[in-house]
């Protein structure tokens, strides 16, 4: 796969997230839960920079969520059966994930404390 041309190599990074959502509930949820990240910066109209560091972290959360479902499947096939040093794996792979969802829920609580108040004021309420 190395050396091919940019349009087939985006071809199969396109094919790696459709997979992703098709298999995986978890992206699925992420997914969501970026597309509601999107309607409050809308909404808000937080200052650029909430766009940035909202956009960067649900990137992450993707990202992450992608890799540990890359990872898992790469681990059951090599090693189908059940082992501690597997579930030590696997476990590791879904923390880092829960982490970068806390920090990205971190992000939208900072977001939502500094633009809130001025959707309120703006609101009328």
């Amino acid at each position: 796969m190395k050396n091919r041309p940019f349009r087939e190599r985006l071809g199969f990074a396109l094919a790696g997230i459709r997979t992703g959502w098709q298999r995986e509930s978890s992206f699925r949820t992420q997914a969501g839960l970026t597309v509601a990240a999107a309607l409050a910066l809308i909404v808000l109209r937080p200052a650029l920079v909430w766009w940035a560091l909202v956009a960067v972290t649900c990137a992450l959360v993707l990202a992450l969520e992608l890799l540990n479902s890359a990872m898992e499947s790469v681990i059951d096939r090599l090693h189908p059966e059940i082992h501690p040093a597997i579930k030590l794996a696997k476990d590791m792979l879904a923390g880092a994930v829960l982490v970068i969802s806390f920090a990205a829920l971190v992000v939208g609580g900072a977001m939502v404390l500094d633009a809130g108040p001025a959707f309120l004021k703006e609101v009328g309420l």
